[in-house]
């Protein structure tokens, strides 16, 4: 059932749980998220970023996210990520997307809450959520750190607890996507969070908070942000490399020519896997399991 991110947070924060965010760039995808959330009884969240229009367009990929939202047996928003054009908001908007997410974040203060104010407005006529950034969570946008360039967020791109509180004042957005310590793709080495940070945060702004860059944290991190008030968590990288691996794993080991339609059904496979642990850990019932 297609519903707004704003309903789906609101629901993990009666729960005190986290909600994933899976990025999507094909219909393998969908499929794995929607099959393991359905399987586990969570609410989702499928969301399309603008920089993978070098794999798929939104204009193929999004109708038929939504339309398979609509179809789902759980809760499920169709979220625009990363949106920094209001063009691309507006065409994710007419498409049936629930949320949007304005990203200013290399914008000063006061464009990006400016900024963020036009896509409320926007969103408010779809009847849509809407996601704000303050901080900076993007590889490209952390200082070199030694060997490990780009792997390590600078203190400096952290989230100002003072600052968040301006902002949400500012702007009513119905979320807010933080930097305390992660980034996104592949981390090279365990990523050090700032995990005061997240409640100092909370302490000033009555919202749910999002992680960016959640592959490749460990479930405990993952409860600690969790515990703190993180509501929504944003995971691809990881994702989309089980399977990946998992294709070339079976292709490697098949005797006989392999055809593409086995390639979709191994990917589907390995990404449900991983897509089930991730909503057990998000969810609270790795926990209740083990």
């Amino acid at each position: 059932m297609l519903v707004t991110m704003k309903s789906i947070l609101n629901l993990a924060e009666a729960r005190n749980i986290a909600v994933g965010a899976f990025n999507i760039t094909s219909l393998e995808g969908i499929q794995a998220v929607l099959g393991a959330a359905e399987e586990t009884g969570q609410p989702v969240i499928l969301q399309f970023a603008p920089v993978h229009e070098t794999i798929i367009p939104l204009t193929v990929m999004g109708p038929i996210m939504v339309m398979m939202a609509e179809h789902a047996a759980v809760p499920v928003a169709v979220h625009l990520d990363h949106g920094d054009d209001f063009k691309k908001l507006k065409q994710a908007l007419d498409m049936g997307f629930t949320s949007i997410m304005y990203d200013g974040s290399a914008l000063s203060f006061e464009e990006n809450a400016a900024g963020t104010q036009i896509a409320v407005e926007l969103a408010a006529a779809y009847g849509a959520s809407v996601e704000g950034e303050i901080g900076a969570m993007g590889r490209e946008e952390f200082k070199s750190v030694g060997e490990d360039e780009g792997n390590e967020a600078a203190e400096s791109c952290y989230t100002d607890p003072d600052q968040a509180e301006a902002f949400t004042s500012l702007t009513g957005i119905d979320a807010l996507a933080c930097s305390f310590g992660t980034v996104h793709g592949l981390y090279l080495k365990k990523p050090n969070l700032d995990l005061d940070r997240i409640s100092r945060i909370r302490d000033k702004v009555a919202l749910p908070i999002v992680m960016h860059g959640g592959s490749g944290i460990s479930d405990e991190d993952f409860y600690q942000c969790i515990k703190r008030g993180v509501r929504k968590i944003n995971y691809y990288t990881y994702l989309a490399k089980a399977g990946g691996m998992f294709v070339k794993e079976k292709a490697a080991k098949a005797e006989d020519v392999v055809f593409y339609h086995d390639v979709t059904l191994w990917g589907v496979e390995a990404m449900k896997k991983d897509v089930l642990h991730t909503i057990k850990v998000f969810s609270g019932m790795e926990q209740k399991e083990s």
